[in-house]
């Protein structure tokens, strides 16, 4: 194994959009240029733990793979697969699920928010999401994993179910994961309120920039983008409660690969009718590529159908060792150490 092992994915629903792009593909195209072995899937299983329609979560899964691979993944360089072609993820949550405690699971925020007053009538599925998610990382002995804030809780947990599993079988079998620290812009925030994050979930479209806009829309999304009546600041610490001001500023940078501060040398102390268009050319400039490829490969299902089978062949042929040894440290008939 190499120095380093990185497993991350998103899930199948609905558009990925600016925020997914800055604040993980980008940063995982650069990942891979590391010395480091990336396995990178479409999570299918945790997106049903809501409703889903059969037919829109197998061409979702289409699209999330299309955009990995437009966003500069590389299928020669990085396995993608879709989670549910590796049954051990499943194999692993169960056994993984015989040793967390419910105590837990109970204090996962995430949980909270997704269930909130309806918290009784919530599936299992949804409770007990993290589970899986620590079964996704560990089913590869990935040792690091790209997170997001909202994130970060469920890793500390696969890192607790790790050491109670090593624990258990007195064995150091499982790497404690750790996080991978991301650049510049991981937090993208809504084009219409500086305050909420930038979600596929929000129900103005006009909130987001999707993979799936053109030039004309992204650059009409970010004409339409929520400001303020005063000038950009000259300095970092002068933006204040201006949320909207920091997001647009920060969403340049993250594009450019620039520091804020960098940002601010070049525009501070100018309106936003003169900064928004330098930042509407600058994202198509970045985004348009991406559609225009997946564009492409959506347009041959079949190569992209190909992509995916190979990259679930080469992640079964890692996971399936690892869940065979797992079988054998619990004393399960018929594997052998």
């Amino acid at each position: 194994m190499t120095t380093k092992r990185i497993l991350s994915g998103m899930q199948p629903t609905n558009n990925l959009h600016l925020g997914n792009y800055l604040g993980a593909l980008k940063n995982w195209v650069k990942i891979q240029e590391e010395d480091a072995e990336c396995l990178y899937c479409v999570v299918d299983l945790h997106a049903v733990t809501v409703p889903q329609d059969p037919a829109k979560l197998k061409q979702s899964t289409r699209e999330i793979a299309a955009a990995y691979i437009a966003a500069g993944i590389d299928p020669k360089r990085s396995t993608i697969f879709v989670q549910s072609s590796v049954p051990e993820h499943s194999q692993l949550m169960w056994a993984l699920s015989t040793m967390t405690q419910v105590g837990k699971l109970n204090r996962m925020t995430q949980f909270k928010d997704k269930a909130g007053k309806n918290a009784e009538k919530a599936g299992l599925g949804l409770y007990a999401y993290p589970v899986l998610m620590a079964a996704d990382i560990l089913i590869y002995k990935a040792t690091h994993v790209p997170v997001g804030d909202d994130q970060r809780q469920h890793l500390e947990l696969a890192r607790d179910i790790a050491a109670t599993f090593n624990h258990r079988f007195e064995d150091d079998f499982f790497p404690l994961p750790e996080s991978l620290i991301l650049g510049e812009g991981t937090r993208v925030m809504s084009l219409r309120d500086g305050t909420s994050k930038m979600s596929k979930s929000d129900a103005s479209d006009l909130s987001r920039i999707n993979f799936t806009d053109d030039a004309d829309t992204i650059a009409k999304k970010i004409r339409k983008a929520k400001t303020d009546p005063d000038p950009l600041p000259n300095d970092e610490k002068d933006f204040g409660d201006r949320a909207e001001a920091r997001n647009l500023i920060s969403i340049y940078a993250a594009l450019n690969d620039q520091s804020v501060a960098d940002v601010l040398e070049e525009y501070g102390g100018q309106e936003f009718s003169k900064f928004k268009p330098a930042l509407a050319d600058l994202a198509v400039s970045k985004l348009d590529p991406i559609n225009s490829r997946m564009n492409e490969l959506l347009s041959d299902v079949g190569e992209l159908d190909r992509i995916l089978e190979a990259g679930g062949a080469k992640a079964r042929s890692i996971a399936s060792p690892i869940m065979n040894d797992v079988y054998a440290q619990m004393g399960f008939w018929g594997h052998a150490k």
